[in-house]
Order: structure tokens, then C-alpha cells, then sequence
């Protein structure tokens, strides 16, 4: 009936209006879609769209879903004839009239997404114009944010490749630019989608890439003073080789925090901002941001950016790529944690690979970690720290490196990584807020120090370098408040009596630096190192081309020596003016010249008092005993001895500023009459007469500045008077009545036959001047201490006159390590220290110094003493004390609590005071610090008269089998044994 209406009669439809067989809409009622989608488009090419025809026919697809299939299979043959004819504003109608459809017919959407992805891949598959590809991005974009589940995951996963690539299109046309912004934008699309519905896409590393290919970012604008720091750090690289201790600028030229980016809106972009590829690239940024909320998308997001950077050569801060995209990802993130999670894992990936080799692009990372952590620590505080034990791995494997013989550039590349890795941990320690866990790391990176002297040398220097930064960080309040940490304090007096000398004198430095922070020391911390020498063999043999900026420092070298010529004195202890200027110059330890005030006798404790942890009464009593052990080791070197007596110094100032028991302070001055006394026992044979001369200066000069800080005069003058100052070719007193090795010595001869001849006479001749001199001494100190404490002179007098005997507390804590044989060639087992160092580069012990060979051997104990009890005994005594036990019964009777406490601790006194003796006994044969009083000489000698080593009928050997008797086996033991003496 149409067909005829239209075509035979078409004057009915305007006269026959009561028909209802002739009206228009009776008569299309099935094809109406058709007659919609023919309306959608213009008659001519350059007639525009009919935006209102798109929108009902929308409409009625979203009325009637069954004819959705039908509108997109029109659609989409529409767009293929359109692209064969290149019909670019009918193409932009199909995807206009897609679009509408997504909003209108959303749940609909599985009866056209198929259409709509062929159209998306035609139009992107397009490489002939820019036009269709950019609309191929735009619609992908609208489809994947229309989405609302994961269904359609994988087909738009298969489209990452391909926009990646029209993101990296090449050209500065603004076509090329708008195609590239597309691309960008389809990828926030996708990234958003990830985050949304927790589905990584395979491809994300190229998708990572492809935002990082347009990232940019405006340059940093420098101010004033950040260019009066980038002026002055070719001072500071060479006040660092230098080892002058101190540097005129706070931070180096890179250390520059970028200025926080604001969030950047899609919804409110301009339409210049819209077509820029790197406002999408920054948008894209902010998406990979809230991606990573965990830390193992974070690790997906970053590793990608890593291997960017590397591949190509971004890592150079201040300008280069990864500091610009990892400030703007910090400044985005939301929570700290995350922030820091960032900063771990830049550190971490110096493990890489591809990045574990190149000490140089290290470098570059851990200063773009530095500037992460500056920027972090301005609005936050850093608490996961684990990342630092990974920086002073990476920094001991550099002055590994630099201790073998390499070239001038890996050198100077490794210098620059040490630098770095200074800078980096500094800036970390100032972020810091509870730094016990700090110190808990460097208590066992202490304890776990090998015997090899190279690897124990480099992680001495590392630890130190972490010391000088926290120490630097540390607030004078702070560090007021503080008590030196108990198990930092017990592993560094295990590590005082490393193997290896020059590993303890890193040890006390370590000591000295978290104990004091001196004025003009918190940038020195690798310049002290450089400068101590421990990192290679000894100071004065290592070689002086060795540096890689031995050039710079001889430009500097007269000038310096214009400036400091002027400025020295003369000495009133007859020292040398080149041994003064060394010494003045040093960055070995923080010297105490600011302390002591030279003009009055008086110590200015207003200024000293805030910057000095405090000690508790057991840790001075260890450190009091770990002074006297140490200062007896046979292999001990004149450097060792200056370590010592600088901690020494450092423990009388803190009995002297923080008011302890003044017990502990008679006991500090008992230990250094016992050194001087042992200084001048020549029946003492255990100890080389070199050894004992510098135990005799160590005394003196320790004594000295006691004297000094507790206001007792005439000591000074007396001891000046006694010891000249020539007395030891090896060291001297300096104006701060501090001891210190003299620059020009000449280290081979020491522990020569001739040096020894001299030792041997000087302490000869000194020991009639120091007995007549003595009595007058400890009668001028017992009486100024009396004074000063509650204690009464004779008292005192007592105390200091006996011999010292280290605490049963340090005993039990912390015993030496056994020296091996100077022979001795290392393990394997003991190089495998991180496996730092390779199996074949087997070289030999540095256990031993070279010096040491020269020392006649340990005093080898006695041998009418057995040092060891054989197994027979040893179940004797065993079994003695089970019968014990077993023996004793259990009282009935009731017995207070106070009266079985009481008796518990009777019997465990007596056992403790055992193991005690035979602990001290034992000690002092492995150190050759037998005390030659006039009881123990007869018994030896009678020992040795009667033959009788190992018969039962000795006394002797009767009271050293007592002592070895075994304790209870448990404090359970003491308590049946207290209620059995009950009965």
C-alpha cells in the first residue's frame, strides 16, 4: 500500500486524510532507522552534521536494542567506504554518531562494541592521513572510559602497541603534535582503566616509555644561591681529597629541589592545552601515580622508567629526565610511606644489572636519590631506612675498588660515586627523626666484620662516613638527651680489638664521631677517611700519586701554606713546627683545642655540655677496661695508640661534664697509673719495649689533660718535666694535651732491633725519675679527687695504687679475637663478606702488619700453668658439681623470700667470682698482661723449682683447678641448693 500511495496516488496523502492505511507513519514502520541514519548526513560534503538527527537516533536505538546490530553494521560499512573515499567530515559523523551511542546506549553495549573496535582498528590501521587516526584515538578513548566492568580488557589491550606508536610519531607539525597529544590521551585512558579494574597490561613498559618520550618539563630556574653553590663546589670536591675537614657550601650544585606541580584537570584543559603532547604526558604521570598505591604496581611502574633513563643517559641530575619525573611522581603522591617507597627503591636498583658495574651512572643515581630524600625530608620524616645499609654496601665496594691499583679515571669515578653516596646519606640522616634504628644497623654491620683487612678497612670507612652524617644531623639538644647506645657501643669495643690495627682505629674514630660533633667536622666525614689511611695499608706507605686530585691539591698547596705559615707558634713541648702544622691541619679525629681554654685553667663546660652523649656508669666501666686491653696488645702501632688516647680523652671529658659516680672517675685515673706503671716494668716480658714506650706516652698525655680538666695542679708541669718531648720518635703532645703521630715519621723502622735498643734504654733511665716523681703524684691527685668527691684521701689513695683489673661486666661481653699467625693467608669463608671480593683475587692476610712481624712473639704463658684443662677434668668438675645437686635435699621447713634471695645470691657470688678470676687469668696470658706482683713471681718460681707441672700435690695447681670448677648448670641448681643449707 505504500508503494502505490507514494508512486501512483500521491496526491493522498495530502486528500485523503481519513485513511489511516495512507498516513507517512503507518507507512515506514519497520525501515525508520534507516530513514535516521540517511538524516545524519548532510546532503553535500561541506554540509555540516545534524547533531539533533544523531541524538534521536540514539534515542531510538536505546528504545529498541534489537535494532542496534543493524544501525552499527550501517555505521561501520559507512566509515570503510568513506576512508576508500576519502570523506574525512562523513568519517567524523560515524564516530560522532559511536560516541552518542556510548552515552545513550551504555547498557546496551555488547550490540555494538564489536562494530565500534573494527572502526577503532580501521581507523588506526589508517597511515595515510593523520585525521582518522586521531579520530581512531579519540573513540577508543570514549569507549574505554564508558566502560564499567572488565570485559572488553583484552581487545583494548590489543590496542596499546599501536597507540604507543602513534604517541612516538616524529614531526613538530602541529598535525603530528595533535596526533601524538591523542595518542597520549588514549594513553591515560588505558592507564585509568588499569588502575580501575587492577588489571596490569602486559605492554606497560612500552607504555611507560611512550609517556616518558613526551614528558617535559620547564628547566629549573636558578636562584642566586643556588648559583653561589655550583660556584664554590669545585672548593668542596677539593677540600674533600684534601682532608681539611671543612667546606663552604651545605649542599653540592645538584642537591636542588624542583618546585611542586600542580594536578593538571582533563575536564578543564583548554583547547591549546589539549593538543600539547606534554600536558597529556604530565596527565598520564598523575595516573601511573594513583596506579601505584602498593608497592609491587609501584615496582611495575618504576623498573620500566629505570631501564628508560638507562638506555638513554637521563639519570645526570639537576636537568636530567629521571630527577625531573620522580620529583613531579613524589609531589603527587599521597601519603609518605609511598614517597619513601620511591626513595627505596631508586637505591635498590644500583643491584641492577646493567648498573652495578658503572660506578658513574651509580653516582648519578644516588644523587638523584639525595635530591629525592631532600625533597622528601621537607615534608615529611623518613621512616623506613633499610635502604642505607644498601648505601654503605655500595660505598665499602668503592673503597675496595680504590684500594687496588686502578687507573686515574675508574678512580676518579669512584671518588665521584664515594661523593655521592656522602651527600645522598647526609641529607638522609636530616630526615631522620629516631635514629636507634640507625645505630642497631651499624651495631651489627660492626659485629659482623671480617678478618680480611681489606674488606674490614672499607667497612670501617663506610660506617664512619654514616657516623659523620648522623652526627651532622643531630641536634645539640638531641644529642644532649641521648645516651650512647649500649649495642653500638659493645660491637665497637669488639671491633677496637679487631685483628687488623688500622680496623680498630676506624672503630674509635666511629666512637668519637657519634660520641662529639665538632665544629667544622660535618662535611668531613670522606675527607677524614682519605686521610686516615686505613683504607689502604698504612698512611705513611701508601702512595702519594694515588689520588686522582693529587694535581688539584698541589695547585692549592702554596697557598695554603701562605695562609697557615703565618698562623703557628711555637710549642712550649718543643715540637717541630711541620709536626704542629700537621697536626693542626688533620682530620683524623675532632681535636679538643676549643675545648681547653689555654689562657685559664678551666674547662668551658657551658659550651661543652650540649654536644656530648651521655654514658651510663656500666658503659664507662667497659670502655675504662676496654682502654686497658687495648692498650697491651703486642701488635699495637703508634696510630692505635693515638686512637686510644683521644676516646680516653673523650670518656674523662664526659665523667668530668656529666657528674657521675665518683667512683668511676678514682677508677679512670687507677687505669692510667696501672698503664704507667706497666709502661716501666721491665721484668714484664710479654710486651715489646716499643710497645711499652708508647704505652708510656698514652699515659702521660692522658694524664696531663685529667689533670687539666679536673683542675689539679703542678701535674702538667711535673709530667712535662719528666717525659721530654723527643721521647718517642713516633708521637708527640700537642698544645691540646691530646697525643698524635708525627707527619715525618719514618714507620718502617719502628719495631727495628735498633728502635727497640732505644726503647729498651730510654724506659731504662725514665724509670728511676718516674718512681721518685710518682709518690708525689698520686699524693696530689688522691687529695685534689678527695676534694672534689665524697671519698676519703687514703681511700683514694688505695684505689689508685692497686693494680687495675678490667670489669667481670666486659669480661663476659666482649672478648679479643685471637691474632693468626702473621702467615696466615686468608680463606675463602673469611673474604665471603657479601661476596665482595672475587675467589680469585686471594691475596694475602693483612691480619697482621707488616710491623708486627718484627715484634718478638706473644708472651707464651707459662708452661707449669696449663692454659686449657684436659676433658678428664673437665667431667670431673661436672660431675662434682651434679653430686652436688643431687646430694642436696629440699628443705621442708618455710623460709622468707628475703632469706632464700639472700642465699641464692651467696652461692652465685662465689662461682661468678671464679669464672671471673680465671677469665682475667686467661686474658691477660693471651695479651701479655700478666701483673708482676711480688706473690704471683714467688709461686711461678716455685712452680718451676719443684718440676711438678701437672701433679695434684701443688697448691697452686690446687687453687687454679678450684677456680675452673664449673658453675650450676642453672640458676634452678642455686635455688635447690639454698633451700637445701636451709635444714
Amino acid at each position: 500500500m505504500g508503494f502505490i500511495s507514494r508512486n501512483v496516488f500521491p496526491a493522498c496523502e495530502s486528500m485523503c486524510v481519513c485513511c489511516p492505511a495512507l498516513r507517512s507513519r503507518s507507512r515506514q514502520p519497520v525501515k525508520r532507522y534507516k530513514k535516521l541514519l540517511g538524516e545524519i548526513f548532510p546532503k553535500s560534503p561541506d554540509g555540516a552534521p545534524n547533531e539533533r538527527k544523531i541524538v534521536k537516533l540514539c534515542e531510538y536505538a536505546a528504545k529498541n536494542p534489537i535494532r542496534i546490530p543493524k544501525i552499527a553494521k550501517f555505521l561501520e560499512e559507512r566509515c570503510y567506504k568513506d576512508l576508500r573515499s576519502e570523506q574525512m567530515k562523513f568519517i567524523n559523523i560515524v564516530t560522532e554518531a559511536y560516541n552518542k551511542m556510548l552515552c545513550h546506549c551504555k547498557d546496551q553495549m555488547a550490540y555494538f562494541a564489536t562494530s565500534l573496535l573494527n572502526v577503532v582498528t580501521e581507523l588506526l590501521d589508517n597511515s595515510k592521513q593523520d585525521t582518522p587516526t586521531i579520530l581512531g584515538c579519540q573513540t577508543l578513548t570514549r569507549f574505554i572510559y564508558s566502560q564499567v566492568d572488565g570485559t572488553y580488557t583484552h581487545s583494548i589491550e590489543k590496542f596499546a602497541l599501536k597507540v604507543c606508536s602513534l604517541a612516538r610519531e616524529e614531526g613538530e607539525e602541529h598535525q603530528k603534535q595533535c596526533l601524538r597529544a591523542s595518542g597520549l590521551q588514549c594513553l591515560s585512558a588505558m592507564v585509568w582503566y588499569m588502575g580501575e579494574f587492577s588489571h596490569i597490561f602486559a605492554t606497560v613498559d612500552e607504555i611507560v616509555h611512550a609517556i616518558l618520550d613526551n614528558y617535559e618539563a620547564d628547566m629549573i630556574v636558578q636562584t642566586n644561591e643556588d648559583r653561589e653553590e655550583q660556584n664554590c663546589n669545585w672548593v668542596n670536591e677539593v677540600i674533600r681529597c684534601e682532608g681539611r675537614g671543612t667546606t663552604v657550601c651545605n649542599s653540592p650544585s645538584y642537591m636542588i629541589v624542583r618546585p611542586r606541580t600542580a594536578r593538571k584537570d582533563p575536564t578543564l584543559l583548554t583547547k591549546e592545552e589539549i593538543e600539547m603532547p606534554k600536558v597529556w604526558a604530565q596527565i598520564c604521570l598523575q595516573r601511573m601515580v594513583d596506579l601505584a598505591k602498593e608497592s609491587t604496581t609501584l615496582r611495575q611502574i618504576l623498573d620500566p622508567m629505570f631501564s628508560y633513563f638507562n638506555a638513554r643517559s637521563q639519570w645526570t641530575p639537576p636537568n636530567g629526565l629521571a630527577m625531573i619525573v620522580l620529583s613531579d611522581a613524589v609531589y603527587l603522591m599521597e601519603t609518605s610511606g609511598s614517597q619513601q617507597l620511591v626513595l627505596s627503591t631508586v637505591v635498590r636498583y644500583l643491584d641492577n644489572k646493567h648498573v652495578a658495574n658503572d660506578p658513574e651512572l651509580k653516582a648519578y643515581i644516588i644523587q638523584v636519590a639525595g635530591c629525592l630524600a631532600k625533597l622528601i625530608r621537607t615534608s615529611s620524616y623518613l621512616r623506613d631506612i633499610s635502604f642505607v645499609n644498601d648505601l654503605c654496601r655500595h660505598l665499602r665496594k668503592s673503597f675496595q675498588a680504590t684500594s687496588r691499583s686502578i687507573g686515574d679515571e675508574e678512580l676518579n669515578l669512584n671518588v665521584m660515586l664515594q661523593n655521592s653516596i656522602e651527600d645522598c646519606l647526609r641529607e638522609i640522616a636530616k630526615g631522620i627523626v629516631n635514629t636507634q634504628p640507625l645505630f642497631d644497623m651499624m651495631a651489627v654491620s660492626v659485629e659482623g666484620l671480617p678478618s680480611s683487612g681489606i674488606v674490614s678497612r672499607a667497612a670501617v670507612g663506610s660506617l664512619l662516613i654514616l657516623a659523620h652524617a648522623m652526627s651532622s644531623a643531630l641536634s645539640p639538644s638531641m644529642r644532649s638527651q641521648q645516651v650512647f647506645p649500649d649495642t653500638l657501643l659493645d660491637a665497637l669495643l669488639k671491633a677496637m680489638l679487631h685483628p687488623n690495627v688500622e680496623t680498630r682505629v676506624g672503630a674509635h674514630e666511629i666512637f668519637s664521631v657519634i660520641l662529639l660533633q665538632s665544629s667544622g667536622q660535618s662535611q668531613a666525614g670522606l675527607a677524614s677517611v682519605r686521610a686516615s689511611g686505613y683504607l689502604n695499608e698504612s698512611r705513611n706507605w701508601r702512595s702519594d700519586t694515588t689520588s686522582a686530585f693529587t694535581s688539584v691539591t698541589a695547585r692549592l698547596d702554596k697557598l695554603r701554606k701562605e695562609k697557615d705559615g703565618v698562623k703557628i707558634e711555637k710549642n712550649g713541648y718543643n715540637n717541630t713546627h711541620e709536626d704542629l702544622k700537621n697536626y693542626k691541619s688533620s682530620p683524623k679525629f675532632h681535636k679538643l683545642n676549643s675545648i681547653i681554654d689555654r689562657t685559664a685553667a678551666f674547662i668551658n663546660l657551658a659550651d661543652m655540655l650540649p654536644s656530648m652523649m651521655k654514658f651510663t656508669e656500666d658503659q664507662i666501666g667497659q670502655l675504662l677496661s676496654a682502654f686497658w686491653i687495648q692498650s697491651a696488645l703486642p701488635d699495637i702501632l703508634p696510630s692505635n695508640i693515638e686512637a686510644i688516647a683521644h676516646s680516653f680523652s673523650l670518656v674523662l671529658l664526659s665523667l668530668r661534664l656529666k657528674n657521675p659516680d665518683d667512683g668511676l672517675v678514682v677508677r679512670a685515673f687507677q687505669l692510667l697509673f696501672s698503664l704507667r706503671n706497666l709502661s716501666l716494668d721491665l721484668n714484664n716480658g710479654t710486651l715489646p719495649s716499643v710497645c711499652k714506650r708508647l704505652i708510656l706516652a698514652l699515659s702521660t698525655s692522658t694524664l696531663m689533660f685529667a689533670a687539666k680538666i679536673y683542675q689539679i695542679p703542678h701535674i702538667c708541669e711535673m709530667l712535662k718535666a719528666q717525659l721530654p718531648g723527643d721521647v718517642d720518635p713516633y708521637l708527640f703532645i700537642g698544645d691540646d694535651l691530646q697525643l698524635h703521630v708525627r707527619p715525618q715519621a719514618n714507620m718502617k723502622d719502628f719495631g727495628s732491633s735498633s728502635d727497640s735498643q732505644t726503647a729498651t734504654s730510654m724506659l731504662f733511665e725514665m724509670r728511676s725519675k718516674v718512681e721518685l716523681s710518682n709518690t708525689i703524684i698520686i699524693d696530689i691527685v688522691a687529695k685534689n679527687l678527695s676534694n672534689l668527691s665524697k671519698l676519703e684521701e687514703a681511700d683514694v689513695k688505695m684505689q689508685i695504687l692497686e693494680p687495675f683489673i678490667p670489669d667481670d661486666a666486659f669480661m663476659f661481653g666482649s672478648r679479643p679475637n685471637v691474632e693468626p699467625q702473621p702467615n696466615q693467608s686468608i680463606s675463602k669463608e673469611s673474604l665471603s663478606f657479601d661476596d665482595d671480593i672475587p675467589a680469585g683475587s686471594m691475596v694475602e692476610d693483612e691480619v697482621t702488619s707488616e710491623l708486627s712481624v718484627r715484634f718478638p712473639p706473644r708472651g707464651s704463658p707459662s708452661p707449669t700453668i696449663p692454659q686449657v684443662i684436659s676433658i678428664g677434668q673437665l667431667m670431673e668438675s661436672a660431675l662434682e658439681v651434679a653430686g652436688q645437686v643431687v646430694g642436696s635435699s629440699v628443705s621442708t621447713s618455710p623460709l622468707s623470700y628475703d632469706t632464700m634471695t639472700n642465699r641464692c645470691e651467696t652461692f652465685g657470688t662465689g662461682t661468678r667470682q671464679k669464672l671471673s678470676r680465671w677469665l682475667a687469668t686467661e686474658n691477660r696470658q693471651m695479651n701479655g698482661l700478666y701483673r708482676n706482683s711480688s706473690e704471683e713471681s714467688s709461686a711461678l718460681e716455685k712452680v718451676v723449682e719443684d718440676g711438678n707441672i701437672y701433679g695434684r700435690e701443688s697448691g697452686l695447681l690446687q687453687d687454679s683447678w678450684s677456680m675452673m670448677r664449673l658453675p650450676p648448670a642453672s640458676p634452678f641448681d642455686n635455688f635447690l641448693k639454698a633451700a637445701g643449707a636451709g635444714r
